[in-house]
């Protein structure tokens, strides 16, 4: 079999399935329909709030209802898939989805599109941990794999990135070419004919994976999930309301116990919804925290840098949003050498290389100037001057991390395990992604609170009075930048630890990828 899979033939997967490329084309639609809708609609929010009459402090919820219940109910997804059939589970995940979207496409107010989005981050958690587990189950070991999981880890990766210019696009479409429909509504309406499609797509793309014998851990799934919830809405609600909020700190105290509790429950129940097997693996516990650390920092670059483009340079929606398009085009390319070099080279080694990388780009980007008294005409020039290089790095480096990460998280998992080691893997990038905007927040908010006082006090001295209008503007365009950089360079050192971990634990070797052999197996 080793020299058939040399002569690299039509590929057959384990259990003998040979439409391997539109299968994958299938689970990657559906990842990056996931991953893209917790940025999608960020650029609609101001037209959300106007049609609905959102009240500012809940407009927020339109984005962290959704990475809310995406990231607390990952776990209890994998599992399902587990027990009861992967391509069932990721089936009824993006029906879920699509329905949700249909939902919020025509809410009539607030409530039904916060409903909405709960039920969309629903739909996610069902199908992602599914779609990974079927790449596991579908495609053989060997390069074959190998280049299934850089394909989707590009997606993983770029969906950011791509939400955020498909949400400019489609928003700017409000009143456009006859549509009559509200341009924000069509960034959730998009997703119901590609849900509908994917689902009905599956039973003749993907097969079924076996179910595995076991019950499912109840008391574990209600721990655990509210322990996740608690933990994500205290961290979503420190950016916003500080560390020392006592509702903040109640959600965070709480929700660790929750987990703490979980974790007892995990030691002492006979099927476990988390087998703490998995974490037994030394590169594959590495690998999950690596994947928890560096998402913080991306997500946070794409936070900030949106908002920076827009507010100081003046950008529009959908101009910002084609800003980031070097970010999907330098992923897919560093992914692609990725999942060929793996073939050939150590994932520390990529890991690694990448890893430093986007900690140099997140420096770079710290090195933004703060000073904005450049007038908006300047913006073509700053941007290829202090934004596209970083990008671009930033993309280079995320792609060259996310598939040997995504390789080494996933593999040598036992067969009933794959689904939950993909939930493991998620819940690391969504809950990752939640503390690192959370704490880069906290610090962007303290920085800009302190600057403003002294700017505006300065700017009031000078011109003997209260600044005027275009004052004040500049002075809020100047203390922005300068917290946005702030909380680069904390994204940066975020990005240097997760670095050194993958320099001193992921020790799995290149030629253990290419085989099913039990992690510690070299082979030749």
């Amino acid at each position: 079999m080793s020299s058939t899979a040399q002569a690299d033939p039509p590929v057959v997967s384990p259990s003998g399935h040979r439409h391997l490329g539109w299968a994958l084309v299938l689970i990657c639609i559906a990842q990056l329909m996931v991953v893209l809708d917790a940025t999608i609609a960020n650029i609609a929010l101001p037209f959300i709030q106007k049609d609905l009459d959102f009240t500012p402090a809940n407009l927020t919820w339109v984005v962290t209802g959704y990475s809310l219940t995406f990231g607390g109910l990952l776990l209890l997804g994998g599992r399902l898939g587990d027990l009861y059939g992967r391509r069932r589970v990721f089936m009824t995940g993006l029906l879920l989805f699509a329905a949700a979207s249909l939902v919020g496409g025509l809410a009539g107010n607030e409530a039904m599109l916060l409903v909405s989005r709960a039920f969309q981050g629903t739909g996610a958690a069902l199908a992602a941990p599914s779609a990974l587990a079927l790449i596991t189950t579908t495609f053989p070991a060997g390069p074959g794999r190998n280049r299934a999981f850089a394909v989707y880890a590009a997606m993983s990766g770029v969906g950011a990135a791509v939400g955020l210019i498909l949400g400019g696009w489609l928003t700017g479409l409000d009143g456009a070419f006859g549509i009559s429909v509200e341009g924000w509504r069509l960034t959730f309406l998009i997703n119901v004919p590609i849900g509908v499609l994917a689902a009905l797509a599956a039973p003749m793309l993907l097969e079924e994976s076996e179910r595995h014998t076991g019950e499912l851990d109840v008391p574990g799934a209600i721990t655990g999930t509210a322990g996740l919830l608690s933990v994500v809405y205290g961290l979503t609600r420190a950016s916003s309301h500080g560390w020392t909020d006592g509702l903040t700190l109640t959600f965070l105290i709480g929700g660790v116990a929750l987990l703490g509790l979980f974790a007892l429950i995990e030691t002492r129940v006979e099927h476990p919804l988390l087998p703490f097997r998995i974490f037994a693996s030394r590169t594959r516990a590495s690998s999950f925290v690596a994947m928890m650390l560096l998402p913080a920092a991306m997500f946070a670059m794409f936070f900030y840098l949106s908002q920076y483009i827009q507010l100081v340079k003046g950008y529009t929606p959908l101009h910002t949003g084609v800003a980031f398009l070097p970010f999907c085009v330098g992923m897919v390319l560093a992914a692609t050498i990725a999942s060929n070099l793996v073939n050939r080279i150590d994932p520390r080694y990529l890991a690694g290389v990448g890893t430093l990388l986007a900690a140099i780009a997140l420096f770079g980007f710290s090195r933004i100037p703060s000073d904005t008294t450049l007038p908006i005409h300047a913006a073509e020039a700053g941007y290829w001057g202090h934004v596209f290089p970083w990008v671009t790095l930033m993309a280079i480096g995320m792609g060259l991390t996310f598939v040997p990460v995504t390789l080494t998280a996933v593999h040598h998992l036992r067969t009933e395990d794959a689904g939950i080691g993909s939930g493991v893997l998620n819940t690391m990038q969504q809950v990752g992604g939640a503390l690192g905007l959370a704490i880069l927040s906290t610090v962007a908010t303290h920085v800009m609170t302190s600057d403003g006082e002294k700017l505006q006090q300065a700017a009031a001295a000078a011109g003997g009075g209260k600044p005027p209008a275009d004052v004040l503007t500049m002075i809020q365009h100047q203390v922005f930048a300068h917290g946005s950089t702030t909380a680069f360079l904390v994204g940066s050192a975020m990005a240097l630890v997760g670095s050194a971990i993958i320099w001193i634990f992921l020790d799995v070797k290149h030629e253990e990828l290419a085989t099913d052999l039990p992690e510690g197996v070299h082979v030749g």
